[in-house]
């Protein structure tokens, strides 16, 4: 399946717009990760625990995203936007929302 921020593929035209599509994904920071993130922000340099937490999350919303797409019959997902939160009494969540719409293309 094509998933694209574009709205539109080059060389391919929008058959049929079948409507909005979302897929969402919460991973919970754990307190390791947290305590070693925090002692990378004090000396410096980037946090690969919360970037690697991220961008599993962000797997996780995409193929859901598609998922739910080909469940609608679509074959690509156009204009797709992804957002990134953190949830929780303490923040301690992260949340991945990837929403777009969900198309047929000839």
């Amino acid at each position: 399946m094509l998933v694209t921020t574009t709205h539109h593929v080059e060389g391919r035209k929008v058959i049929k717009y079948i409507g909005l599509v979302t897929g969402e994904a919460i991973i919970g920071a754990n307190i390791f990760r947290d305590l070693f993130a925090g002692i990378r922000d004090i000396v410096g340099g980037r946090s690969g625990a919360y970037e690697s937490a991220l961008r599993e999350a962000k797997d996780y919303a995409l193929e859901e995203l598609e998922e739910r797409a080909a469940k609608m019959g679509a074959n690509a997902v156009i204009g797709v936007d992804l957002d990134y939160e953190t949830l929780g009494k303490d923040q301690g969540m992260l949340m991945v929302s990837a929403s777009g719409t969900a198309v047929f293309l000839e």
